[in-house]
């Protein structure tokens, strides 16, 4: 494509793009989904945590099945505590606790502590990281989850991630995203999961 065509088609794309911005004024906040079964859900979410951080928003991160470990991000994240709160409430995957009636109780905690930073006008982003693996198995029901979307501040956003994400979730939703699995290289080159990737 010569440089004339080029431009007249960069033009017309511009023209395009300055249309659709005009006609998108309204602000809202969103309930936002992260879900399927590739890698990178609680990454781009953490993308989000970051740019609101940035832009001096608070934030609350509710983590529901992680917890008996420290993961990275936790640590980095600590140098925004004024405008951070973190809460890793589980107590780690599901295989390694063993315990049904306890994961629920951890669950339901995790969603009530969740439930007062979606209420809480002063929070612009809350992060449920893994709330829809604890709604797929069964800790935590959808309609609870529904009601307290809906007592979220008309301008705050919330992030739910977790691969397995209820239809009802996905239809409530604004925006979701599913990571698509092609490649993993602990499922098919026995490569351990590391640092700065996996955790």
């Amino acid at each position: 494509m010569d440089k004339d065509r080029y431009k007249q088609k960069m033009q017309r794309r511009k023209e395009v793009q300055k249309q659709r911005l005009a006609e998108r004024s309204r602000d809202k906040g969103l309930i936002i989904v992260h879900t399927g079964n590739g890698k990178g859900k609680t990454t781009a979410a953490l993308g989000m945590v970051l740019r609101s951080l940035g832009h001096g928003y608070k934030v609350a991160i509710v983590q529901f099945i992680k917890g008996a470990w420290e993961p990275a991000e936790k640590e980095i994240l600590g140098r925004f505590s004024e405008q951070l709160v973190f809460k890793a409430m589980g107590e780690g995957f599901t295989w390694e606790t063993q315990d049904r009636d306890r994961d629920i109780e951890k669950a339901k905690e995790a969603w009530q502590a969740a439930l007062e930073y979606i209420r809480d006008p002063h929070y612009r982003l809350v992060l449920l990281d893994e709330v829809n693996i604890a709604l797929k198995l069964g800790y935590l029901e959808i309609e609870a989850i529904i009601a307290g979307l809906a007592e979220k501040p008309e301008d705050s956003h919330v992030i739910l991630t977790g691969r397995g994400a209820p239809t009802e979730l996905i239809e409530k939703a604004d925006l979701v995203t599913e990571m698509t699995l092609i490649k993993h290289p602990f499922l098919e080159q026995n490569i351990k999961a590391q640092p700065g990737i996996e955790f």
